[in-house]
């Protein structure tokens, strides 16, 4: 999935949610569920949520969303080769973001 977010240090939930196309209250969730997302939180209690976080929010919604993984599944996944699931996570970032600018360019033409 291709998600394009401005370049900021924090993004609060909702913009990470419009971004995702998903509720706030998963993200919330997988908050939780998942160790590696880890927002920081102001004084008021909202999450703020680093570049860091939005990638790591992409690799759990590649492996359930995408794949079809059960959140167990996807922590296993996860713990067993996470650098083989994060290489193959970047390779179709990558694509997407090619197939995101064709796309552009076939719409201008």
């Amino acid at each position: 999935m291709y998600v394009e977010l401005p370049d900021k240090r924090y993004y609060k939930i909702g913009e990470v949610a419009d971004a995702f196309g998903v509720n706030t209250s998963l993200i919330r969730f997988w908050e939780k569920e998942f160790d590696v997302i880890k927002p920081k939180k102001n004084a008021k209690g909202n999450r703020l949520f680093t570049k860091v976080d939005i990638e790591n929010f992409k690799l759990i919604f590649n492996l359930v969303k995408e794949r079809g993984f059960t959140l167990e599944g996807a922590k296993q996944k996860l713990k067993r080769n996470p650098e083989r699931v994060v290489n193959n996570h970047e390779i179709i970032s990558r694509l997407e973001t090619v197939k995101a600018e064709l796309i552009k360019i076939k719409n201008q033409l």
